[in-house]
Order: structure tokens, then sequence, then C-alpha cells
């Protein structure tokens, strides 16, 4: 899920961006930026760079297996002399 503290600063930003002519709605546009950036992002279903790196750790594990198992399997499949 996308950081709740950086929605908040992209909200304040928004807000803080507003013509200084709106500042009476400053608040209440802060509030909306906040709610329509968390169910964007709710949408796109996000994970945190730390959850990528744990899966990119675990796809990498994965290979590396994988290929020994391959390498494996084909010397298993090499006929011997005693055929």
């Amino acid at each position: 899920m996308f950081d709740p503290k950086s929605i908040d600063d992209i909200a304040t930003r928004l807000s803080d961006a507003m013509p200084p002519g709106l500042n009476n709605l400053k608040e209440d546009m802060e509030k909306n930026f906040r709610a329509i950036l968390q169910s964007a992002f709710a949408k796109m279903d996000l994970v945190t760079r730390e959850e990528f790196e744990v899966q990119k750790g675990v796809l990498a594990k994965t290979r590396a297996k994988l290929e020994d198992l391959e390498k494996r399997v084909a010397a298993m499949e090499q006929p011997t002399s005693d055929d």
C-alpha cells in the first residue's frame, strides 16, 4: 500500500498550490485531494519498495534453484558409457 504520509504530503502540496483567493477552501480541497489520491492509489494495487525488493529476492533464489535443477536433470539424461 502507498505510504499515508506521502499522500498527505502530496495533498498538502496541491492545496498550497491553489491561488491565494481560494485560501478559504484550502482545508476542504486538501481533504478532497487526499481522498482522491487514496482512491486512485488503491485502484492501482501498488506495492511498497520493500515488498518489491523482497519479491525480487525470492525470484532470484527461485531462478537459481531452477537453473541448478535443469543442470542436474540434463546430467541425468546424458547417456552413460555403460549403455
